[in-house]
């Protein structure tokens, strides 16, 4: 799912091409893309572009007449500019945007569809559509704090909760544990003040750095590239890879359609986190360290090389 720093950059993107343009027509290809009825889409239509801003992970355009249109990527949906006039994609097409200066494309690689267009009008339609998570670049120490200890959450789901802090997901939220060396299942209540203040460093830190290392890769062209997995992350979907900073092997959760990436050795002492899946099938037998899980797989190459040894033909 694009995070806060992609976000910011499709944003940074659109700005010279539609800031002040006038959205022509707006082509749906999706009926289940649109959210909202009222006002209808059309009135959109032939109104200029005034601002553009994020909201949590959506990205708001600001038209004439208090009209804002909301749009929500989800985990699948993605942006393209065009020529003016591109027609929409067959399979992947949702919607697209005409300016005088080309299209924007709305695609979603994904049969669930669940990216989303809402259709509002005035700031108090808009403020509907926030979770109400702190803008974290923003907020000091004490806000992120706040933030941070209104409910008693594992970091991983503080973190990802767009309520308390906006627009971070589960690719970003592993990079920041992973820099501020904390159990992505340390409790908020268990954090001290030291440990918060670290936190809220890491957090700015990497989004920023993030950020700028988006704009470096695509210079002035139009993102195209907008995944949750880059080869420069230090966790984030590098299962089993070693760990940029210890050489250990990259440890994950696997939850729901989601999992977690982490290093044992950085962020939990060398404690395996408990899979659910995995720790309920092996149960006492599930590796509580680094070294158990080494010896288990030396244990099962003997047993293999045993096994095979003794069949037949040997």
């Amino acid at each position: 799912m694009p995070e806060l720093p992609d976000v910011m950059l499709y944003i940074e993107r659109l700005e010279p091409r539609v800031l002040g343009q006038t959205l022509q027509r707006a082509r749906l290809a999706s009926p289940f893309l649109l959210r909202t009825v009222e006002p209808p889409l059309r009135n959109a239509e032939g109104k200029r572009v005034l601002g553009l801003r994020r909201l949590g992970k959506r990205i708001v355009f600001g038209l004439e007449d208090e009209i804002f249109l909301v749009l929500h990527l989800m985990i699948a949906g993605r942006l393209r500019w065009r020529d003016l006039g591109e027609p929409v994609p067959r399979k992947r097409g949702l919607a697209a945007f005409d300016f005088a200066s080309g299209t924007l494309l709305l695609t979603e690689a994904s049969t669930k569809k669940r990216a989303s267009l809402h259709v509002v009008r005035g700031e108090a339609g808009l403020a509907a559509l926030d979770p109400g998570g702190l803008e974290v670049l923003e907020a000091d120490a004490a806000a992120f704090a706040v933030a941070l200890r209104r409910e008693n959450r594992t970091l991983k789901r503080v973190l990802t909760d767009p309520r308390l802090l906006s627009g971070i997901g589960n690719a970003y939220s592993d990079e920041i544990l992973h820099r501020a060396r904390m159990s992505p299942l340390q409790r908020t209540q268990n954090l001290d003040d030291a440990g918060v203040a670290r936190l809220h460093h890491a957090t700015q830190e990497t989004l920023r750095e993030w950020l700028q290392k988006l704009r470096q890769e695509t210079g002035d062209a139009f993102p195209e590239k907008v995944t949750a997995f880059r080869p420069g992350m230090a966790v984030h979907g590098r299962y089993r890879e070693p760990c940029p900073v210890c050489g250990n092997p990259v440890q994950r959760i696997v939850y729901a359609e989601n999992e977690c990436n982490y290093c044992a050795t950085c962020q939990t002492d060398g404690k395996l986190l408990a899979d659910r899946a995995l720790s309920r099938l092996l149960r006492e037998d599930w590796p509580r360290t680094l070294d158990e899980l080494e010896e288990m797989k030396s244990e099962r190459l003997q047993s293999s090389a045993e096994r095979l040894n003794d069949s037949p033909g040997k």
